[in-house]
């Protein structure tokens, strides 16, 4: 005799909830693609030969999902623009764009491929999901119909999103994200009208996702850990690296540390754009990651991560981050302060002449401490920086940066452009500052754009200190800090301009 329906989804949902309890850790994995781009054109293409440059891309994603898969891992995220490429226009996009449901349709693409319009995409995503029994994310474009009576609808009739997508195990749609905060140059994507809060449930944690540029900004990104309390964050990217605080590695391993958050972040790989930097970082420090710039090669990366972060051993009471700086005075006086310009912020720097000391630096309400020792000094320069203002470049948003760095040279005047290397070990640090905002997020960068992971550690009282002497020389120890309730102050825009460093 069958059990009835009822009782089977009650020992299903059963089982789920003990798995759920039993499944303290899991195993997640990321792929650097590197993309095979269209060719440039000023007309679209059918959508016959959109579909075969996605299927080109999405067979190099489909056997990394199955590595991923025969290596035990129970979820997986590919790129940004991992399955089409970026440099679109409006009307150049649209033949490679699919109508996208809504996740509480409770759909799977690969079992009934003909329940909505045609999405061959999605399909080979469901099936790539199902037949490999893993999670997958990726990023698509969707396009949703609108008429006359939508006041904000284009021209065109229809919007255009920016797109993440997760299939279930089972290859059940669960999630669809559109991005909020699009990068400059990404004109052929419309926004959301408000931004999106996407979460969902897994055995092995609550999981949300935003996209690349969203990790600067409040919506969605900080929402998503400190009021929806995810464990877990999914992240595809086209990150383009910029020196000395935004390559990849760096920023995503230190926003990971300081929400106290495990963060998957996969990023498009290639070279002539600095595009490169991937990774799966928990609370307290790198998993794995990826950095090449010598090759065209992608990368699969997987590690095993605590499901639950909030309930973990590892998650430590919030950090106080001015408690530190506020209760001492000035280390030194700022007779020999000058300053330098880093991605067109203009910074108060002092500079390190002594093996060992104690230094302050202070703009407007920041003051930055630093105490080091030096482990003997090469023919190098480094300062202490102080940042506290509105980046308006590519964007507009509120900073606070206590940084230790590389200069580039002997000369004062080239400290903060963009160093790689270096040859100066420290025997010790510690950097504080007198933060106005608690979303401060901690850098520790060493020669090469490698990571520091295990050798400092965030002190409750917002102090940012080696544990042991740097096993490489140091680039940078930054605190990078974002007041986003300051976003919106004026400030006459620059007009001075760089290359775009993310999208």
């Amino acid at each position: 005799m069958l059990p009835s329906q009822p009782l089977l989804h009650a020992a299903v949902f059963a089982l789920t909830v003990l798995q759920a309890l039993a499944s303290n850790t899991f195993i997640a994995a990321v792929y650097e693609h590197a993309v095979i781009l269209p060719d440039a054109t000023v007309k679209p293409v059918s959508p016959e030969d959109a579909l075969a440059l996605m299927n080109k891309n999405m067979d190099i994603l489909e056997g990394a999902i199955k590595e991923a898969a025969q290596q035990g891992a129970h979820i997986i995220v590919t790129p940004e623009d991992g399955i089409y490429g970026w440099l679109f226009t409006r009307d150049t996009i649209y033949p490679y764009l699919e109508d996208i449901p809504d996740p509480v349709v409770n759909w799977i693409p690969c079992a009934d491929p003909t329940r909505f319009a045609p999405a061959p995409v999605q399909e080979r995503l469901s099936c790539m999901a199902r037949n490999n029994s893993i999670y997958v994310v990726a990023n698509i474009g969707d396009k949703k119909p609108c008429n006359s009576s939508d006041p904000s609808c284009p021209g065109d009739g229809h919007y255009q999103y920016n797109t993440d997508v997760v299939f279930d195990s089972e290859g059940k749609l669960v999630a669809r994200y559109h991005k909020y905060n699009l990068f400059m140059s990404e004109t052929q994507f419309n926004y959301p009208k408000e931004p999106e809060a996407v979460t969902f449930e897994t055995p092995f944690g609550k999981f949300g996702i935003f996209t690349c540029f969203d990790i600067l900004f409040r919506e969605p990104a900080v929402v998503l850990v400190s009021e929806l309390q995810v464990d877990t964050v999914l992240f595809p990217t086209a990150w383009m690296n910029v020196l000395p605080f935004l390559t990849a590695v760096e920023f995503h391993s230190a926003w990971a540390m300081g929400m106290g958050v495990n963060f998957l972040a996969a990023n498009t790989h290639k070279t002539s754009k600095s595009m490169t930097g991937s990774g799966i970082y928990a609370p307290d420090g790198a998993r794995a990651y990826y950095y090449n710039m010598k090759t065209e090669d992608g990368c699969l990366l997987i590690a095993e991560l605590d499901s639950h972060t909030h309930l973990s051993p590892a998650s430590s009471p919030a950090v106080n981050w001015s408690s530190y700086a506020s209760s001492v005075g000035r280390f030194s006086l700022n007779d020999r302060d000058f300053g330098g310009l880093i991605f067109h912020d203009w910074f108060t720097f002092t500079e390190l002449t002594k093996p060992e000391g104690n230094l302050t630096v202070c703009q407007k309400d920041l003051c930055c401490h630093l105490s080091y020792k030096m482990a003997g000094q090469q023919d190098e320069v480094y300062v202490l920086g102080a940042f506290d203002g509105l980046h308006v470049v590519e964007g507009q948003y509120y900073l606070q940066i206590c940084t230790l760095l590389k200069c580039k040279s002997t000369d004062l005047n080239t400290c903060g452009q963009p160093v790689e290397t270096a040859q100066t070990k420290f025997e010790m640090f510690s950097l504080s500052g007198t933060f106005g905002t608690n979303y401060v997020f901690p850098e520790v960068l060493y020669s090469g754009v490698q990571l520091a992971p295990g050798d400092f550690e965030i002190l409750n009282d917002g102090r940012l200190i080696s544990k042991t002497r740097s096993t490489k020389p140091v680039v940078t120890v930054t605190l990078f800090g974002r007041w986003y309730e300051k976003d919106h102050l004026k400030k006459r825009p620059t007009t001075n301009r760089l290359p775009m460093i993310l999208i």
